[in-house]
């Protein structure tokens, strides 16, 4: 179980990143550390990828080169999140021991390169990282600036090779236990899939159930892969962090995670990392809602607990088609928005650019030019000088959300592998569509997982509920049945946690909660949509359109055309104390703005502040401390003004009640208040 018992010590937002003096000769390190202290940096990560140079071969380490960096940050009041390096194997290692190399999806063996290139089932991996991960800890155990574990970097990937296979099996039959229990499961008697022989058991790919990655003729085999694989690289971490906890008990552990990363169950990977830090890469013509909802995914896979940002970039990326600059001021706004949404640190990738390799173009703190003449080197030394200054507020404050929206990658998987009823259905960008029109209006929101306690939120939204898991049905029931409003859409409710459709009428277990049966569901290409109106406006009706009877909700709207017109597309139905709405297709974001904001008022459910458009409000509490971050995204310039007496923490002013706070474009505010219950802001 996590041990937020032992987070993080700080005293302040923790400012820094990457560094990686091993990449340079010696004697440009001093110099390095000159720029370091100018940003105004207190925290780097260290070791990232070292493994080549700590162990050049079998049975030798070598620690000379780690030694002197390990020093030099501490001799220079650097706290230190130490890496273990274990993200890319050395090529002795390759070239030894060829089994520890991935197969891919169409069933190639790789050869070495790249990085996460390791089976993560391969026991001369699992061995040789875990007493890399020890010797690391065994060494610097003593070194009292180390304030956290980072294991490995950025856990991804797939493996087909045989050491997977033999593992699959043997998860197989700890699932199951039996043959019989798991052609059940996976409903083998349909195209004579039946296995008689655990060894008939073979991976889903090319070879086998796939025709490509996203389309499987076995969906209950191809989940269990996925399920599988999270858990045999979730093992991999486990490993290196029980040989790092052997040494050092009391310093946290953690990996960085990627927000919403398919391939990887981070609601169960959260459940075993004593805090959570992700990697926040969005691009500029990603909208804020994506981003603010991948920082509250990150927390919420934390159980609500502050998180660490620990890969930012300070100026461009390498790998997007066009790398466009962080334009002046966004940076900061960036930084601000992931503290705001739960991060107790601003950490980049990277501190200094490499000469060479796929991430030499990656912005940096120090730059090529190699000096602190630079735009990104004067934004980032006055950010630090800020976070400096904000000192401990802020610190171990966490959020107030009274809406949660259920995103579940089990969900996902099985969402996305089903075959129908349309190529276009995506898990991931419908969650995020009811997601925007919460985070657009300053709703707080809470992103948790089926297994949940629901009973602290009065409105829970779950997209596409599609994969009904044991239980979930039965907490949402309570949920409403106590005064909650529960908010869920087409293709929910229809199966069961192995795929298995639930007989006996959509959705399923759901049915009774909802007040609906659906018949039927009709999938219109891109080009057509059918329409309905809701609280006398019209909205469109795409991608499917459920045709369903009511059995107890009544209809909010019914669709116009086609040969099920007048039939329900939105119903809300009464039970016990709560409702529950059944939305019947997709529709555009002025429909889920406005259905929301009806959910939000009948419950009481409040916005953080009223602001002007484009600029995100988000609260964080510590006691009856009240931190509310005003963020203003736009190119210009906005007024709010305040209705309660704050004290606005980056330039210290005292506002009071009535006084307009000005926030220039891409500009920030943070108003600190002390109990108050009412909101500090309004728009001008």
């Amino acid at each position: 179980m996590a041990m937020w018992e032992k987070v993080w010590k700080q005293d302040k937002i923790a400012y820094g990143g990457d560094y990686n003096p091993e990449q340079w000769p010696q004697d440009s390190w001093e110099e390095d550390m000159r720029f370091i202290k100018l940003a105004h940096i207190d925290t780097l990560t260290l070791n990232v990828f070292s493994w080549a140079s700590l162990q050049p071969s079998e049975e030798e380490y070598c620690f000379d080169k780690l030694d002197k960096i390990m020093d030099l940050a501490r001799g220079n009041g650097m706290k230190v999140c130490l890496a273990t390096s274990t993200g890319a194997h050395p090529a002795w290692m390759a070239r030894k021991y060829p089994e520890i190399l991935r197969t891919d999806f169409g069933g190639v063996k790789r050869k070495f390169g790249g990085r996460h290139n390791s089976c993560p089932n391969s026991m001369v991996y699992r061995n040789y990282s875990v007493k890399l991960a020890g010797e690391l800890a065994k060494r610097y155990q003593d070194y009292d600036n180390i304030v956290a574990w980072h294991i490995s970097n950025e856990y991804g990937g797939e493996c087909y090779c045989e050491n997977c296979e033999k593992a699959f099996r043997v998860w197989l039959k700890k699932r199951y236990g039996t043959l019989e229990k798991l052609n059940r499961a996976w409903n083998t008697s349909f195209w004579g899939h039946t296995f008689y022989d655990w060894e008939e058991i073979v991976l889903p790919d090319t070879r086998s159930e796939h025709i490509e990655l996203e389309r499987t003729m076995a969906q209950g085999i191809s989940i269990d892969y996925r399920r599988f694989n999270s858990d045999s690289i979730m093992e991999c971490f486990r490993l290196e962090y029980e040989a790092v906890k052997q040494y050092t008990p009391d310093i946290p552990v953690t990996t960085n995670l990627m927000g919403a990363y398919k391939p990887l169950d981070y609601q169960k990977w959260g459940k075993y990392m004593d805090f959570i830090s992700w990697d926040n890469y969005p691009s500029n013509e990603d909208s804020v809602s994506k981003t603010a909802f991948n920082h509250d995914l990150m927390r919420g896979v934390g159980g609500g607990k502050p998180f660490i940002l620990m890969e930012q970039t300070p100026s461009l990326q390498n790998w997007q088609p066009f790398n466009a600059l962080k334009r002046p001021g966004v940076m900061r706004l960036w930084s601000y928005q992931a503290v705001a949404h739960g991060s107790d640190a601003v950490l980049f990738f990277q501190i200094k650019r490499s000469i060479g390799g796929c991430e030499k173009y990656h912005g940096a703190v120090i730059d090529h030019a190699g000096h602190e003449n630079t735009r990104v080197f004067r934004e980032v030394a006055e950010l630090g000088l800020e976070l400096e200054q904000l000192g401990s507020e802020v610190l171990g404050s966490v959020g107030t959300a009274q809406t949660a929206i259920m995103f579940d990658w089990e969900n996902w998987w099985a969402v996305e592998y089903s075959s129908g009823p349309s190529v276009n259905l995506k898990y991931y960008e419908e969650v995020l569509e009811y997601y925007t029109a919460l985070h657009s209006q300053n709703i707080p929101v809470d992103i948790i997982g089926e297994d949940s306690d629901l009973s602290h939120y009065k409105l829970v939204v779950a997209p596409i509920l599609y994969m009904a898991k044991p239980g979930v049905d039965g907490r949402i029931r309570e949920f409403v049945k106590n005064g909650g409003t529960f908010l869920t859409t087409y293709f929910s409710g229809y199966v069961d946690e192995n795929d298995l459709v639930v007989t006996g009428g959509y959705p399923g277990k759901l049915r009774d909660i909802l007040g609906v049966w659906v018949e039927e569901s009709d999938a219109l290409p891109e080009y057509k949509a059918n329409r309905f109106v809701y609280q006398g406006q019209e909205y469109p009706a795409k991608l499917l359109c459920d045709i369903m009877h009511l059995e107890g909700a009544e209809a909010l709207a019914e669709y116009q055309e086609d040969f099920y017109a007048g039939s329900p597309v939105v119903a809300r139905n009464s039970f016990g104390q709560g409702q529950a709405y059944y939305i019947g297709t997709h529709s555009n974001a002025q429909f889920y703005r406005a259905l929301l904001r009806a959910a939000c008022q009948e419950q009481q459910i409040c916005p953080a502040a009223q602001t002007p458009e484009g600029v995100e409000a988000v609260k964080r509490v510590r006691g009856a401390e009240q931190y509310l971050f005003l963020l203003n995204h736009n190119e210009a310039a906005v007024e709010v003004a305040l209705t309660e007496p704050a004290l606005e923490l980056i330039t210290q002013r005292e506002c009071q009640e009535g006084e307009v706070l000005e926030l220039p474009a891409k500009g920030v505010g943070i108003l600190k208040r002390r109990g108050v219950a009412n909101d500090p802001a309004k728009s001008k």
